[in-house]
């Protein structure tokens, strides 16, 4: 036995210590040099399955909505994403031509130039009320921009989950032994089958 009180590692010891370090440390490396092309000697199965960046996803996303739902393969969300912009864009550019349209009147009210069939007070709150909803219309397209965002994100953390048919889900009473006291209680058990 080496003596340690001396504050000293021997040389043979610290020797074993460095080189147990070192192949740990190559051991537990050696596993993230694998590729995702490598492939097993009987079959095609890739050992390591290419990551499905959420960070691309939500880049691409920002860049051009709808480009991020395409890298995930969820073509579908396209012309639900698109159909809202249009929505909106249609909604933005309807308001504003109103809001226009009755501001003129409104201060056309004013100089006593204006012959409509509104009041000074109905422009004034007509003029407000389209100005309004242009605004809001503004910012639900926004909205719409960042939840493309965060949905192409989200889509992209989940992209590898199994919602295969093989999952099952079983919950059932069961008794459950308790080792220290030597007794059984009841309980609900939780299976999950892959």
């Amino acid at each position: 036995m080496y003596n340690l009180s001396q504050g000293r590692i021997p040389k043979k010891l610290l020797h074993y210590i460095c080189v147990i370090t070192f192949l740990f440390f190559l051991s537990s490396e050696s596993f993230a040099q694998l590729t995702d092309t490598a492939k097993t000697a009987t079959s095609a199965i890739p050992l390591v399955q290419k990551k499905h960046s959420p960070k691309k996803a939500a880049l691409l996303s920002a860049a051009c909505p709808g480009l991020g739902q395409i890298y995930n393969k969820k073509y579908w969300k396209l012309p639900i994403i698109y159909v809202g912009f249009g929505a909106l864009a249609y909604s933005i550019n309807l308001n504003q031509v109103k809001y226009k349209k009755y501001l003129y009147d409104l201060k056309d009210s004013y100089n006593s130039t204006y012959t409509g069939v509104y009041t000074t007070d109905q422009l004034s709150s007509l003029q407000h009320y389209y100005h309004r909803y242009r605004d809001l219309s503004v910012i639900g397209a926004a909205a719409l921009y960042l939840f493309n965002i965060v949905d192409a994100s989200v889509d992209a953390h989940l992209f590898t989950f199994d919602v295969s048919d093989n999952l099952s889900f079983q919950l059932h009473p069961t008794l459950i032994n308790t080792a220290y006291v030597n007794q059984y209680s009841t309980g609900l058990a939780l299976t999950i089958k892959l």
